[in-house]
């Protein structure tokens, strides 16, 4: 199996499985049923439901978000995405506001992994939470900033989370972007209120362009950390941190970072060669001064 077909097959299974509340709760359930008559047919495993196709995450990694795209934040206020770009580097997250389960399991993972992190939105870097869903308002977009920057427990950071609503010419330029595919669904009513989507956050660059992606809705401290200070052209985060992005490479298709032993020896071998000369200096210096000390003390006695 390529490395290609198994990246497909783990998002399509990651879909699926964050899906599978919705769907049984909505008369969506039908087609997916179906989905198991499907499985008696030859490679009917490749196979998803037809509602789950353009479901999924794309990963463009270096993509330009549109950063012309128009929205509106919590405070009613008119912006534009590139408003929040050109100082310093972003996590980006498509949800909508009123979604029963997943989205809010999303937030909450990236909150509770924020916790840990020890950089500060709005100083080093800033929450962006856009809303797929048009219909939703700024008034609903506040409430879920209240709730998330309480959660977070810094309430002095409020100005780095930005909870966005638009329409749907913008939503779609910035899930174009983003590769973030998503379907409408019908809720428990039958009506068509709810989305079929995959869960990830994204780590966007100061300049607006895509640098890693995490998904699900669990996320690693140290992963965010280290995409963070890479996003900012390592402006951001301690001298440690630096050096821990010059050892841990990106990973798209773990999402994750993972240390690289030639880098690490690499730097190992400076630290070593810094070391042998900082040492080979001070032992110059002193062969220097008793030198001198000597010369010194024969001339006296001469």
């Amino acid at each position: 199996m390529t490395k290609q077909n198994t990246t497909r097959g783990g998002w399509r299974a990651a879909a699926m499985a964050v899906l599978g509340c919705a769907l049984l709760c909505s008369p969506v359930a039908a087609q997916v049923s179906s989905y198991g008559d499907k499985q008696m047919g030859e490679n009917a495993g490749d196979q998803l439901p037809q509602v789950l196709e353009k479901v999924g995450v794309t990963q463009r990694l270096d993509q330009q978000l549109p950063l012309d795209a128009q929205f509106v934040d919590d405070t009613g206020k008119s912006v534009r995405l590139g408003d929040y770009f050109g100082k310093r580097p972003a996590i980006l997250t498509l949800v909508y506001y009123n979604c029963p389960m997943l989205c809010s399991e999303e937030l909450d993972g990236l909150a509770g992994a924020l916790e840990m992190v020890k950089l500060t939105p709005g100083k080093d870097f800033d929450v962006i939470v856009v809303s797929i869903d048009p219909s939703e308002t700024p008034e609903l977009a506040a409430k879920k900033k209240a709730y998330y920057v309480k959660r977070y427990g810094r309430p002095e950071t409020a100005n780095g989370w930005h909870f966005l609503t638009g329409q749907r010419p913008a939503i779609d330029k910035l899930t174009g972007a983003t590769g973030f595919g998503y379907v409408r669904v019908p809720g428990p009513d039958g009506r068509l209120t709810q989305f079929a989507h995959a869960s990830a956050i994204e780590v966007v660059t100061t300049d607006g362009k895509l640098a890693q992606y995490y998904l699900g809705v669990e996320y690693s401290p140290k992963d965010i950390l280290l995409g963070l200070v890479e996003a900012s052209g390592n402006k951001i985060g301690s001298p440690v941190a630096n050096i821990l992005t010059y050892c841990y490479h990106y990973d798209p298709h773990t999402n994750k970072h993972s240390l690289i032993v030639a880098r690490v020896v690499q730097l190992g071998g400076v630290v070593t060669m810094a070391g042998l000369g900082g040492f080979m200096f001070l032992m110059f210096r002193r062969d220097l001064k008793i030198g001198r000390d000597h010369d010194l003390t024969k001339k006296e006695n001469g």
